[in-house]
């Protein structure tokens, strides 16, 4: 039904990788017993959600995309863009947006919550793991919330504005 998903194959994937290393993490013991396979797998799936997400469905989804660009000089540049929003944007691209930032939100909370399990059980040998996906997932949310506000200026400039509106409106 292409009047309500413009891109369903890229929601589908958005999800797709991140659900799957999720419940792999989860139930690993029923599919496998070797823990080199699982954290193997696990790796890819990450790695593909994180590619997938920077590369394909950032800009998909929600027309934002970030990546690192190195000058002539050798230093190391954060480049975060955002589409300009049309006027005429339908409900299909708000239902792919709130897909888009509820898999990027929620996920990394997950595993945050697997990092405390780990920390607090006996399944340390997975910490570097659950390490991994904290770092993968948070690169991503970190990268397209600095698409979406425009940069540190944008960010501070925001800021101070609140915090004026706030003070005036306590006077």
């Amino acid at each position: 039904d292409n009047e309500f998903w413009g891109h369903p194959i890229a929601s589908f994937f958005h999800l797709f990788f991140r659900i799957s290393a999720i419940i792999i993490y989860l139930f690993c013991d029923w599919f496998s017993k070797s823990f080199v396979a699982c954290f193997v797998v696990i790796i890819i799936l990450l790695s593909c959600d994180f590619w997938s997400v920077k590369n394909v469905t950032g800009r998909l989804l929600v027309g934002l995309r970030w990546w690192n660009q190195i000058d002539e000089d050798g230093r190391s540049h954060w480049v975060f863009e955002a589409k300009k929003i049309s006027p005429n944007k339908n409900s299909s691209t708000e239902a792919e947006a709130r897909i888009f930032w509820l898999g990027l939100i929620i996920c990394p909370l997950i595993w945050t919550v697997f990092f405390f399990s780990t920390l607090f059980s006996l399944k340390v040998k997975w910490m570097a793991l659950v390490i991994a996906g904290i770092s993968l997932q948070c690169a991503n949310l970190y990268g397209y919330i600095r698409c979406k506000v425009g940069g540190k200026h944008v960010i501070s400039t925001a800021a101070s504005s609140f915090l004026g509106q706030h003070f005036i409106q306590r006077v």
